[in-house]
Order: structure tokens, then sequence, then C-alpha cells
């Protein structure tokens, strides 16, 4: 079917690429009208979708084989045989065993369920085309690209399909690493080219799928779809993803091993002990030291991180942050400092033009451009212009000089789709309310070349053929950008419908007005123009027109004074990054007193005198100086993309984990570079989100806030886990060493069967509880954590094994000297009541965990805070394990298996009671901790 299909692809016909664009159109049997529609359906049917076939991975059955051959399962594979012919006890084998399939299957069905989730990611994530069709311009999803298609690529944007290029601007370059592995990128035009049989990956007139645009724009007709690419054809190059383990695997490794090794190191040393002192026949010796060793073992671990991990990625694509791996999870958390752009990220990105700023006078237009809604407004009266006609045509060319277009709604849709960039669209909106039609515009000054925008010129310029009654046709420019560049090329001025020079007075006059903006956090783009047609000295072909050739002697036009307002959620996260010890420092391409203003109101900076530094300061600076400098609060305007890279690579060398925004093709190095990069999912363009770890749906600076204290709510409940494990560890411990030290006068208290009873079954839901448990309300109060944070700290073993584990085994060990007591007998294996003893034992550890997992759902918090039954995972795992506990004592079976005996009602009423000292010594515990915290 993929070859049939490759054949019928319309390039595999005549070799477009030595066509002129007419005959391209019609071999492609498509018009500079695009495709009808009636057309495009059919071509649907026949090529299918625009989308590559995905290799196959390892079968499920291999998936699921690995999860059972890790070292420590294949010892208790081992020990489990051991246990079951050579020791005589088939019951405790075949609990080992358990333990290795329960754990097994769980991690499976975790990680299987986490690899659908990121699939699920994949298709929230959908990749968009612009194309025309039956002479509309539209927006569509990638997949639904057919050849034929004409389609529109800009900066920024990854190539969808293969393709012929109709036309494209001087700069257009195409960056090709992805088919050729050479990273600088490639200059394309529409020339025919005349080679027979040449590698199609050379010719500088088509681009390819899983291509990117690096610079300028181009119209393209579509050749091929699919598997029929050049990049379906290796397609391995996309599929052959290697699995990078991750810094938190890494330290589960290492954390794997080291409980191994104490696990070990108790299993030999009971092992000896039962030996020598007990004098337990060899066999029995093992069997005994094998059952500490697995109660040692934290079976839950892997699928509790697992599960922790999975849901956390659930809850923040839920709050708008799409995470691409489950390993950027546990990064977001250790995040000491955030690189944000302004435009979009801390502001709406609607812009709004407010005034109008000329040398004669100022236009109050407040209101104009977008609603609050993101809609046109239809209800107000336009600007009477035609009378001005300065004015008009700093409108009219503010429209022409820029290439964003505004789709109504469609459908169920309420805002317009703005196709491009927001600024550009605003300027579009404001020529409406003006009352220009834009199409009648475009006809009137049809543009015959661009010069694109470029970060180093800050600006961009457009040439139109102007039609007029009085002179006939002529040749006219308009060039936008950044106020102070337009006027240091500026040297004359349209005053009163003549043009005369411009003087260094009204210069200093239009940087002055641009200053008092930007210190009002308002945005600013200045206008001028130039006729060309007067002008001998420039080439015929324009083609061959430079910047420098055309962007000198303009003629200043005016300012325009547009806001962005800051997002009102914005304010409180960045408050709660500043209490969770985050830095914030804004990086942007914009004004610097409009960043600093911007910053100001939002609270980033709070100090009396930040430090503002521009791409043009920052070049002077040496690493050690631009080191000192990130130390304290810093603003960086109109900084060029590879200065946004050194700044991250700075403040990692400064021993900061990064997270740094961007949306823009130059921000992919810096995204890369950073722990954490973060793509704006709606204004990004496809070559960011490429490169990101992490991409929000909503472009909302709270929305990266929201997913760090998920980060960090993670780490915090993989340790609470741990803890909640550990604690059974000294009980199950204790009984058995007061066996072994007593030299068997006091009958073993808990039996092997019994603890891998407490670790196979009770513990193992509630243990999972806590890998979900909800944020603590002063999880964004703490300072981050360090990359050298370990998760197994000298701290945790000592709240594990000495406090929560001393309580508990205090508790367990006084039920099973209890049952002797109210029966008034001495200590006895022979003893009609030592089932019902070693029961009282299991039932102490089993009561006194649910007390434990209470207290391990916060680290100072009162658990009383959180409500006890709030946690509906933890709820059924301990209704699980008191259902497990009533079987085990009840059923005659299980009290053959596992040495148990029901139990009479004083018995119960000592179990119930287990959890209250529990909870009551914690609770002062913790409550200590708070005031000791305060002051």
């Amino acid at each position: 079917m993929i070859r049939k299909r490759i054949q019928q692809n319309i390039n595999r016909q005549p070799n477009l690429y030595q066509c002129d664009v007419k005959t391209v159109f019609e071999q492609a049997k498509s018009s500079p009208q695009g495709l009808s529609f009636d057309e495009v359906t059919k071509r649907q049917a026949e090529y299918g979708s625009n989308q590559l076939e995905k290799i196959k991975g390892e079968p499920l059955i291999v998936k699921l084989a690995k999860n059972f051959l890790s070292l420590m399962a294949i010892l208790l594979w081992i020990g489990g045989a051991v246990a079951f012919f050579f020791a005589g006890t088939p019951e405790l084998g075949i609990a080992i065993w358990l333990v290795n399939v329960i754990n097994g299957c769980f991690s499976f069905f975790q990680e299987y369920k986490a690899g659908k989730a990121t699939e699920a990611l994949e298709h929230m994530l959908p990749s968009y085309a612009r194309v025309t069709r039956q002479n509309q311009e539209e927006k569509i999803l990638a997949q639904e690209l057919v050849p034929g298609d004409l389609m529109m690529i800009e900066e920024g944007d990854s190539i969808s399909a293969d393709a012929r290029i109709i036309s494209a601007t001087d700069d257009f370059q195409v960056n090709q690493s992805a088919l050729t592995g050479e990273s600088n990128p490639v200059t394309k035009n529409n020339r025919p080219i005349f080679e027979n049989n040449p590698d199609l990956l050379s010719l500088d007139n088509l681009v390819f799928a899983g291509t990117s645009v690096s610079k300028g724009n181009a119209k393209v007709l579509v050749t091929n779809i699919g598997m029929a690419t050049e990049f379906g054809q290796i397609a391995h190059l996309t599929q052959g993803v290697t699995n990078v383990t991750s810094p938190l695997q890494k330290e589960l490794n290492h954390l794997t091993k080291q409980i191994s090794l104490i696990a070990i190191s108790v299993g030999i040393f009971f092992l000896l002990t039962s030996v020598l002192i007990i004098k337990e026949p060899l066999a029995q010796a093992f069997v005994f030291a094998l059952g500490m060793i697995v109660a040692f073992i934290p079976e839950g671990l892997l699928p509790t991180v697992t599960l922790s991990l999975a849901m956390a990625v659930q809850k923040m694509a839920k709050k708008n942050a799409l995470v691409k791996s489950l390993a950027s999870v546990e990064t977001l958390g250790e995040t000491s400092v955030i690189c944000s752009d302004k435009t979009g990220t801390l502001t709406q990105n609607e812009m709004t033009v407010n005034h109008i700023w000329t040398l004669q006078q100022e236009y109050d237009v407040t209101g104009l451009g977008y609603a609050p809604q993101g809609t046109i407004q239809a209800n107000q009266q336009p600007i009477q212009v035609s009378d001005i006609p300065s004015l008009n045509w700093l409108i009219r060319g503010a429209a022409l000089c820029g290439n964003a277009s505004i789709e109504p709604p469609h459908g169920d849709q309420t805002r317009y789709t703005v196709l491009g960039d927001p600024t550009e669209a605003c300027l579009s909106v404001l020529a409406q309310k003006a009352g220009i039609d834009l199409t009648d515009n475009e006809k009137t000054a049809p543009r015959l070349h661009e010069l694109s925008f470029d970060s180093e010129r800050k600006r961009m310029t457009t040439i139109h053929q102007l039609e007029t009654e009085l002179s006939g046709s002529r040749l006219i420019s308009f060039t936008k950008g950044a106020p102070k560049e337009i006027t240091e090329l500026s040297s004359r001025i349209y005053d009163q419908n003549q043009i005369r020079p411009l003087t260094d007075k009204e210069k200093a006059a239009i940087l002055k007005a641009n200053d008092q903006y930007a210190k009002d956090g308002l945005r600013v783009l200045a206008l001028a123009c130039r006729q060309l047609d007067k002008t001998a000295d420039l080439p015929q072909d324009f083609t061959d027109y430079s910047p420098e050739m055309i962007e000198q002697d303009l003629i200043f036009m005016g300012l325009l004074v547009m806001q962005d307002p800051a997002r009102m959620e914005v304010a409180k996260a960045v408050e709660k990054c500043h209490k969770a010890n985050i830095r914030i420092i804004m990086i942007t391409g914009d004004y610097g007193l409009t960043a600093l203003s911007i910053a100001r109101k939002i609270g980033i900076v709070q100090g009396k005198n930040p430090r503002l530094i521009t791409g043009q300061e920052l070049g002077d600076l040496s690493d050690s100086e631009l080191q000192a400098i990130l130390k304290d609060e810093v603003v960086f305007a109109r900084i060029a993309p590879e200065q946004k890279y050194r700044i991250v690579t700075n403040l990692q060398e400064l021993g900061h984990v990064v997270a740094v925004t961007g949306d823009g093709v130059n921000d992919a190095p810096a995204l890369k570079k950073a722990d954490i990069g973060v793509a704006m999912g709606i204004t990004g363009t496809d070559v960011a989100k490429s490169s990101a770890d992490m991409i929000l749906t909503d472009d909302n600076f709270a929305s990266i806030v929201n997913a760090i204290e998920e980060g960090r709510t993670v780490y915090q409940n993989i340790k609470k886990f741990l803890t909640y494990i550990f604690n059974s560890n000294t009980s199950e411990a204790i009984p058995s060493a007061s066996f072994l030290f007593s030299r068997g006068f006091i009958p073993l208290p808990l039996t092997v069967m019994q603890i891998l009873a407490i670790d196979l079954g009770s513990d193992m839901l509630p243990a999972l509880g806590l890998g979900i448990e909800s944020a603590e309300k002063d999880i964004m109060e703490r300072p981050p954590r360090r990359k050298s944070d370990a998760l197994l700290t000298k701290n945790l073993l000592i709240k594990a094994f000495i406090w929560y584990g001393l309580l508990e085994a205090c508790l367990a060990m006084g039920a099973f000297f209890f049952t002797y007591l109210i029966h008034g007998q001495g200590f006895a294996f022979n003893s009609s009541y030592y089932a019902e003893a070693t029961t009282m034992t299991l039932g102490a550890i089993i009561f006194c965990q649910i007390g434990m997992v209470q207290n391990c759902r916060t680290t100072k918090q009162s658990v009383f805070d959180l409500k006890l039954f709030s946690n509906s995972y933890i709820n059924l795992g301990m209704l699980a394990e008191i259902l497990l506990f009533i079987l085990l004592s009840y059923l005659p079976l299980f009290n053959r298996i596992f040495n148990t005996a029901p139990l009479e009602a004083v018995n119960w009423l000592y179990l119930i009671l287990c959890p209250l000292p529990i909870l009551a010594l914690e609770e002062i515990r913790k409550a200590w901790l708070r005031k000791h915290s305060r002051k």
C-alpha cells in the first residue's frame, strides 16, 4: 500500500524541480488559488492521511518478562525455590514467588499506562498547517494535507510534507539536519533546476517533511505526504529513539542497591545468629533469613514511583502543562530559576493599540484592536482618518507591513483566530477599525518583495507597487520595528502633506516619547517609509535588494503604541515563586524600560535598584562578571538568541536548575540547553515545541509554577512512601531478634509467612496511596531540593527505623505479651494460645500501619488539617488491610498457612486502640517542629 502511494504521488511523475512555477501548478493539477474543497476530499481518499506509520516496538510479552528478571527478582525466584523444594515449606516458597509476580505485574501495568498517557499527550498537541484552498486561507491539521495543497510556511514552522517552492523571501532558509545531519541552514528559492538524477535533498527549490524554517517565509506546493516523503523513507530516524536514564531513575537504581545491601546484611545476620545461637538446621535458618530479606525489600517502590509520575503528568495536563516524558517531572521539583519571556507568557499576548503618536499630534485610540474576549469590537465607531493623510498612510502602511491575518469564528468558536504574529494582527485590526478595507488596501498597494524581520536588525520591510490617480505607478517601502533603530535610519518626515528633513531635536522628541510609553509598560513600534522609484542606483531585480540598500534615508511616519496587559494570575504565581525560593529572570527582546515596568508590576523585581542589562551591554561582559550580576535582581532586554543561551549556561554553572520559556525558532538552543525547556503551545513555533520538555497549552506563566509544585509533590511522595514501608521493617525485625537473643525463651512472635502477609498484602495499597497524595500546603514555601539530595537520607532512616519503627515495635511486642498475660500462661511454642499471640503481633503491626500511613501524609503539617479520609486510595488501602487481617484470622485455611487464630473481643479492643498513640505522639512531634521552624 505504501509503495502504491509513493508511485501515485505527483513528484514521482515529471521532475517538478525542473519546471517553472506555472508548469508546477499544471502538473500538480492545482492553482494559485489552491485546491477546491471537493478535490481535497478526493485526494484525501486517494492518498490517505499525512502521517508516518509507527514502527512496532517490543511485543507486550517481552516487556512483561523484563519486569520479572531484575537481580532482586532472580534472588527471590531462587529463594522461593529453596523454600519450596529443600526446606519443606512450599507455602513460603509460593508466597515469595507471589511477591515477584504481583510486583512485576503491577510494574508492567503502570509502565503500560504511562506509555498510553504519553501517546494521549501527543494527540493533545496536534500540528497545524496554513493552506490556501478555494482562494481561502485556513488553518488545518497537518495530517489533513494532500498533494497539490498550497501551503504557507514561515520562520519557526516545522514543515509537514515534501513540497516544491512557489515563492519565497530572499532570506528563506531551511534547517535540514533531521535528514542530512548538516546543522547549517540551507537557503532556498523557487527557480527551476536543470539536472538529471540529482540528490533531491540538495535541491534548492524543494523542502521536505521533518525539516524546519530557520528564516523568512514561503509559499510551497505539497508534493508528497506521509510515508511517501523523504522523511517517511527513513522513518527509523524518528522511531529509533534511545531511552536515556533520568536522574531519578539513576537515583532509584542506587537506592535499590542500598536497600538490597541493608536487606542482605540483615539476612546474613539472622542466618548466622539462628545457626550459631539457636542451632537451627541450615535450611530452616536460610528460610528464616530469606524472610527477613524479603521484609526489607520495598516491593512497591518502582510501581509507586511510576504511578506517582504518571498521575503527576495527568494532573499537569489538566492544568495546561503537557510534559513530554515522566523523567521531566522530577526535574521540575529541583527548579531554582525560571528564565521567562515577557510577551504571551507573563502578559496576555492580546495586543491592543491604544495610542498613535506623531510629531504633530497624539491620537488616543484606546479600545481599538482586541476586545477582552479576543474578538473585534463591532460596536465602536471607526477613526475618521480620511481628512488626515499622514495618519491614514501610517495606519495603511502598518497593515501592509506584516504577514498576519485574522480568521472569523467557525462553528462553535467565539474567538477570532490569529494566523501569524499577534502584533501584526493587532495592526490589521486597527486598520479595520479605522474604516480601511484590508483587501482593497492590498489591491491598492500590492506587495512585490519582503525583507523579513531579523532579531539583529529589529525591523522588517515590505516593498509595494502603489497605484494613484495623480502620480500613476510608483514603488514604496514600509519599514516597521524598534523605535530607536527606525529613528536612526530616518532622515525625513511627512509633515502637513509635504516631506521635509527630520531634525536632531525631533529625533530626541521621538525617543523621549518612546521612553515615556515604555516606562508605563507599553510596547512601541515605529513605522517609516521610502519612495524607491526615484532612486536610480537600485537593482532591477527585487531579489537582489538588501536591507542596506532599502532601509536608509527613511521617512519617519509615527509610533504605534500597544498594550499587552499582564495576566491576572501571574502576580500570584510570581509571589508563590518568591516564597519557594525560586528566582525569576525576565529575558526579552523588548525595550528595556517596558520590560522593567512589567517586571515591577507583577513583582518579579522588588528591590529599589534592579539591574537592567541590554544585549549590547551583555556582549561586553565576561562570564565571571555575568555570573556576579546573575546573583542579584536583573532584567535582560533586547537580548539576542545566542545571548539567552549564554545566560542559561552561566546560571547552570552557578549550580542552578534552570527552566526556560520560549516560543520562537531562535529560542530552540536555549530550550534544549535548559534543564526544563518550556515552549508555548498557542504562539510557539513547531521548532520551539520540538526542542522543549514541557509545553504550555495556555502560554501562561502560572502553569509553569503549577507544574513545579507537582514536581516537588512527586518527589516528596516518594519519600513518604519509603518512610511508610520502612516503618514496619523494625517491627518485623524486633520480634525475630527477641526470639534469637532470648535463645528461644521468647517464642517467635511473628512468623516469616506473617511478615510476607504484611509486605505483600496489607502494606501495598496504602503505600501506593501515599504516592499520589496531594501537595502539602507549604510545599511551595520550601527551598528547591538540591541535585545532591538523596531519596534515602539519614533523617529518613532515623524517622522510619527508630522513631516510627520503635513505636510500632513496642505496640506489636506488647500485643504478643498481652495475649499470654490475659490468659495467665507463660511463653511456649506449644501453648494453645501461641497462634493467637502471633495473630495479635500481626494485627498490631497492621493497625499501627493504619496510623502510620496517616502520619506519613504530611511532613510537619497536622494530618487533621488535611482531613483523615480525604485520600480515597489510602482509604481503600486501609479497608483492604483490615479485611485481609480478618480473613487471615478467621479462615481455617489461612490459619494453617499463616499460623493464625481467631481473636477475642478484648484483643480487638487492643488492636483498635493501636493507631491512637501512633497518631498522638506524631502530632506532638510535628507541632514541636512547626513551632521550632517558626522561630
